[in-house]
């Protein structure tokens, strides 16, 4: 039942922008990762990213092996400026996308973020800024949005900070 509500939920909120209206390839990244997109046009992006083959391609990003089932990452053509920094490689979480930035402490990156840890170890980082939480009625269901700003550290990317933006709808 979750499953199909998440379903509904990413097929209502891409409404919007319907296949003839939203073009995946002018969406830009850097305002994805930076929670400076809205929840509906990562929705469609993310739809269109995992639902075509050719998708990534299209964007000339390269695939990258990962040891970790919980991200997919990706090589970009060209490095991007997100948070001040340059990257050249993104990973997508369950709800949105992250950037991996080399030599980039995270809890300085939180601190310039405005973001307070919630877990600040040697061997762990975690830390979340809401941005945006709202509801709305539609179609007789009420949409949850919270949109979230998050810094972390995660066991596959030694080294590395992971640096981006959540998007979540839930339809109760």
């Amino acid at each position: 039942m979750r499953l199909g509500r998440c379903l509904v939920a990413l097929i209502c909120s891409a409404g919007a922008a319907s296949a003839s209206e939203f073009d995946p390839l002018a969406v830009d990244l850097a305002s994805l990762i930076e929670c400076r997109s809205d929840a509906r046009t990562y929705n469609s992006f993310a739809l269109w990213l995992t639902g075509d083959p050719a998708a990534a391609k299209a964007l000339g990003w390269q695939a990258i092996v990962s040891d970790n089932p919980f991200l997919k990452e990706y090589s970009l053509p060209a490095a991007i400026a997100v948070f001040g920094h340059e990257i050249d490689r993104v990973a997508f979480t369950a709800s949105g996308p992250m950037a991996v930035l080399d030599a980039v402490a995270p809890d300085e990156l939180a601190k310039k973020l405005g973001i307070t840890p919630e877990i600040a170890t040697a061997g762990k980082f975690l830390g979340e800024k809401v941005v945006l939480e709202a509801k709305e009625e539609d179609l007789g269901m009420v949409f949850e949005t919270r949109v979230a700003l998050n810094v972390s550290t995660v066991d596959s990317h030694r080294g590395k900070t992971l640096a981006g933006c959540s998007y979540r709808i839930e339809v109760r």
